[in-house]
């Protein structure tokens, strides 16, 4: 059924350190998915402990990612791109380490500050960023928005998008409106994680079936992920790479063949101004 129809998910995680690395692409490729954005996993799964939160452990952990992403591409029909950024976890570990808050933020900017030039010189075609999606003291929320409209402003310095880790919802338009007075358009702005349609942001809709069919209903532009972990300990989490694939058949066979094409071409071109066809 998915024949000759481009298929991307567009957040998933290869772990070629602890995990499986560029043969869970090939299982992606197998039930019928082509293209692929690899985001890195945060860079305690990836480097030493002690490099963790320094610019050493920042670029350490976009290097491994870069290079199993690009194994992944010879992999599949299609291709594949990593996004590069700083896990908004992360500031709850500097802070627990000792740091403080601000502290905690300037090392996150430095990191993406590393990350954005992977997109200036490539391959990377967008950052990662935002904010614990659980409860923190209200400085370290601060220092989060602070990351994350640093992000913002280099995802506009540098002409890319920004995908976001942030606590659940459907509004997010006032951080669309940060990503605006940053010189950054809405549209290049991506809800990682959503449960269906969102405001503000692109969705990029978790392939349940529930979440799939409002983004799909509603008309307007969204993606499809698993954000897959590629973690030996938790296996399949927190979708298996064959889920957007089945979904995207499942779709067509519900009659959103429009919707389909809206996912995995239109948009991530709108976004990433990458070509899936």
């Amino acid at each position: 059924m998915t024949d000759d129809v481009p298929i991307l998910d567009d957040h998933l995680h290869l772990d070629p350190v602890n995990g499986r690395g560029p043969a869970a692409a090939e299982e992606f490729a197998a039930a019928g998915g082509t293209h692929l954005l690899v985001l890195n996993k945060p860079s305690w799964s990836l480097v030493d402990s002690a490099a963790v939160g320094t610019p050493e452990g920042f670029r350490e952990t976009f290097e491994v990612t870069c290079a199993v992403t690009d194994e992944a591409a010879q992999r599949l029909p299609g291709d594949a791109w990593p996004v590069l950024g700083v896990h908004p976890g992360l500031i709850s570990r500097l802070v627990d380490g000792g740091h403080s808050p601000d502290e905690a933020r300037d090392l996150m900017q430095r990191g993406l500050d590393i990350a954005a030039e992977f997109v200036a010189d490539g391959p990377a075609v967008a950052i990662k960023s935002g904010r614990p999606h659980y409860d923190v003291t209200e400085a370290v929320w601060e220092a989060s928005n602070e990351v994350m409209r640093h992000a913002f402003r280099l995802a506009s310095e540098t002409g890319c998008a920004v995908q976001l880790h942030t606590e659940g919802g459907d509004d997010f338009t006032t951080v669309t409106e940060w990503a605006e007075s940053a010189g950054l358009a809405p549209d290049r702005v991506v809800k990682h994680y959503s449960g269906g349609p969102v405001e503000g942001p692109i969705p990029s809709v978790i392939a349940n079936k529930e979440g799939l069919e409002d983004a799909a209903a509603s008309g307007e532009a969204f993606m499809m992920e698993t954000d897959f972990l590629d973690d030996p300990d938790r296996p399949g989490a927190v979708l298996g790479p064959k889920t957007v694939p089945r979904r995207v058949n499942w779709l067509l066979d519900e009659g959103y063949e429009d919707a389909v094409y809206t996912a995995h071409v239109e948009t991530p071109a709108r976004v990433y101004g990458i070509d899936i066809n």
